[in-house]
């Protein structure tokens, strides 16, 4: 029986090896089409090809900055560029473009900030004060929502789902979506009971839009 078990388990241990390997390669082949659709002007093809291939590890911070270029180079859309910067340099801290993503983060922060105040450009006194009122907005949100226990209300015709170890906000889209770019939905639906974060913990309850 030792034997048997003994001859089994370099066969377990290659199988998940092929997984992984074939998993790396699905996400290559996936960058590659999106690479191809963006250098084509298929912008929106690109983007979504791009989010098909984020699960929220560091194997994926490339697709990130791929995205970040292009909301900032042609979508003009520094919202998202920054978003995609920051998950990039969460991900990847010391990645080959850390330093043109921090480059790119300030000035597409500088956009924004434009873009909010009607063209006039803000003052960093005025753009620290506003950054602390969003802070301590978001702060008395949270608390308003756990106050008493309370559970935050679930809109009609959502689900709940409990948190299991090791689940991302990209494994769970696809388990019900069959598209783990719509974890931006999950993350929209449950911003105030995460805190505005992206990370999840084993027991938590989310709602499924």
């Amino acid at each position: 029986m030792k034997a048997r078990a003994l001859f089994l388990l370099p066969l377990a241990l290659f199988a998940l090896c092929g997984c992984d390997r074939l998993f790396d390669k699905d996400s290559r082949n996936t960058a590659s089409a999106a690479d191809k659709k963006a250098a084509a002007g298929d912008f929106q093809a690109a983007i979504r090809l791009y989010e098909s291939s984020l699960d929220g590890t560091a194997k994926t911070a490339e697709s990130h900055y791929r995205l970040a270029l292009l909301y900032d180079d042609k979508l003009k859309n520094p919202r998202d560029a920054i978003h995609h910067l920051d998950r990039y340099l969460a991900l990847a801290p010391a990645g080959p473009h850390a330093r043109d993503a921090k480059a790119m983060l300030k000035e597409n922060e500088k956009r924004l900030l434009t873009s909010l105040s009607d063209g006039t450009p803000m003052t960093q006194q005025e753009a620290v004060r506003l950054k602390n009122l969003n802070a301590s907005l978001q702060k008395q949100l949270i608390e308003l929502r756990g106050q008493k226990g309370s559970p935050p209300p679930r809109p009609p015709g959502t689900r709940i789902h409990l948190v299991e170890p090791g689940e991302t906000l990209a494994s769970i889209a696809q388990k019900y979506y069959r598209n783990r770019a719509r974890s931006q939905d999950i993350l929209d639906a449950n911003f105030i009971a995460l805190g505005g974060k992206t990370t999840i913990k084993a027991g938590q309850k989310l709602i499924i839009p």
